[in-house]
């Protein structure tokens, strides 16, 4: 790999904006579109949706689940989807939300190396293990110029339950954004680790001036995000990579349609 997912990352944005799109072929959706809830039905919701929006946006980010529910020929749908994806120009962070330890973490880790059949750019994991845990993603990502979003300050109603509590002076979501913040202090560049903090937050309780990474924020549209939300959260000294889902996706499945719901966010996000 010739840059690090933080460079690369920063390059995406600048050329084609910040939005992230995520890919989410949930049964009901897949009934919305026209199409069967089955291999087939998922393969022609994917393709279309990589084919809309490869070529425009800087990031797409397939939920694993959604394609291991399908079993094998799932996964085989995605396979092919990230290679299309990634080779139209667009980065693809896998959307798994990982989390184990020793061995068990190396082996999801293996999405960040260029050898594996679902090779992506970055993937979510989950912190719950406690910091150790996540090293051998870690590892694997800067071994290949692979980056990792972390779970830290969602905005799910009863998030607070963990992410709230205390250890000495700080909570387990600041904790989370320090260890990160770590990791990026250790590299030169853009920040290739970052944390997962949810748009639809009332406030922002979590203090990421030394993050020295990017954010990704879910939660626009039909969850009650907005870019006026990002802005009164992270301003703009924060890279910020704010996520769509179901605003997008509900346009399909004709692409010229999906690829001017994609447009229109990128223009907000840019106003």
């Amino acid at each position: 790999m010739s840059a690090t997912f933080g460079v690369r990352l920063a390059d995406a944005v600048a050329a084609r904006g910040p939005l992230c799109v995520g890919i989410d072929p949930h049964a009901p959706l897949l009934e919305r579109w026209g199409l069967p809830d089955s291999p087939e039905g998922l393969a022609r919701f994917t393709d279309a949706v990589v084919d809309a929006l490869a070529g425009s946006v800087a990031v797409l980010k397939p939920q694993l689940a959604f394609y291991e529910r399908h079993g094998s020929r799932g996964i085989a749908v995605l396979e092919g989807a990230v290679v299309r994806a990634r080779a139209a120009g667009a980065l693809v962070l896998l959307d798994a939300k990982r989390g184990d330890i020793g061995s068990t973490m190396d082996a999801y880790a293996d999405y960040l190396r260029p050898e594996h059949p679902l090779h992506v750019d970055a993937m979510t994991v989950s912190p719950y293990l406690g910091p150790g845990s996540l090293q051998p993603a870690v590892d694997t990502a800067r071994a290949h110029g692979g980056g990792l979003f972390v779970l830290a300050r969602t905005s799910n109603p009863d998030a607070g339950t963990f992410q709230h509590a205390v250890l000495g002076d700080r909570t387990v979501a600041q904790a989370v954004v320090d260890t990160v913040g770590g990791w990026n202090a250790e590299d030169a560049g853009p920040g290739s680790f970052g944390v997962v903090v949810g748009a639809t937050l009332p406030e922002l309780d979590v203090d990421l001036a030394r993050l020295g990474g990017p954010v990704l924020a879910p939660g626009l549209g039909a969850q009650g995000g907005s870019v006026a939300d990002l802005r009164r959260l992270f301003g703009s000294d924060v890279p910020v990579v704010p996520t769509v889902s179901r605003d997008v996706l509900a346009a399909g499945p004709d692409r010229a349609a999906l690829r001017a719901a994609a447009d229109r966010w990128t223009a907000e996000l840019a106003g």
